[in-house]
C-alpha cells in the first residue's frame, strides 16, 4: 500500500514563508498528477495546487496564485510546496494527494486516489 508522508508544516508569523513536502513510501505507483488540498475545521477541502508528472504543468487557486509555488523533484519522487507572504487565512491542515488517472478536474477531492495523513499550518503572530 502507498503512503503519502508529509512534512514542515508548523507555526509561522504572518508574512514569512514555510516549504511541504511528500514521498510516497512502500509501493511506489506511478502517479499522473500530484498536488496539496488544505482544510480548515467546519469547511470542504479546498485544492490549493497541482502538477502534472508528466509535463510539469501546474495549477493554482486563486488565493494562492503568486505567493505559493508547487514542485516536484522526479529523482526522489518528492512533491514540495514553498508556502511564502503567507497569512493567517492560510491556516489549515494541509494534504498531500496523488492521482493514477490521465486527465483529470485537479479541484476535485474525487480524482485522487491517495491522500496524506496531513500537516498542519498555523500562521499567527
Amino acid at each position: 500500500q502507498v503512503q503519502l508522508v508529509e512534512s514542515g508544516g508548523g507555526l509561522v508569523q504572518p508574512g514569512g514563508s514555510l516549504r511541504l513536502s511528500c514521498a510516497p513510501s512502500g509501493f511506489t505507483f506511478h502517479y499522473y498528477h500530484m498536488g496539496w488540498f488544505r482544510q480548515v475545521p467546519g469547511k470542504e477541502r479546498e485544492g490549493v495546487a497541482s502538477i502534472s508528472v508528466t509535463d510539469g504543468s501546474t495549477n493554482y487557486a486563486d488565493s494562492v496564485k503568486g505567493r505559493f509555488t508547487i514542485s516536484r523533484d522526479n529523482a526522489k519522487k518528492t512533491l514540495y510546496l514553498q508556502m511564502n507572504s503567507l497569512k493567517p487565512e492560510d491556516t489549515a491542515v494541509y494534504y498531500c494527494v496523488a492521482s493514477g488517472y490521465m486527465s483529470i478536474v485537479w479541484q476535485a477531492t474525487y480524482e485522487y486516489d491517495d491522500w496524506g495523513q496531513g500537516t498542519q499550518v498555523t500562521v499567527s503572530s
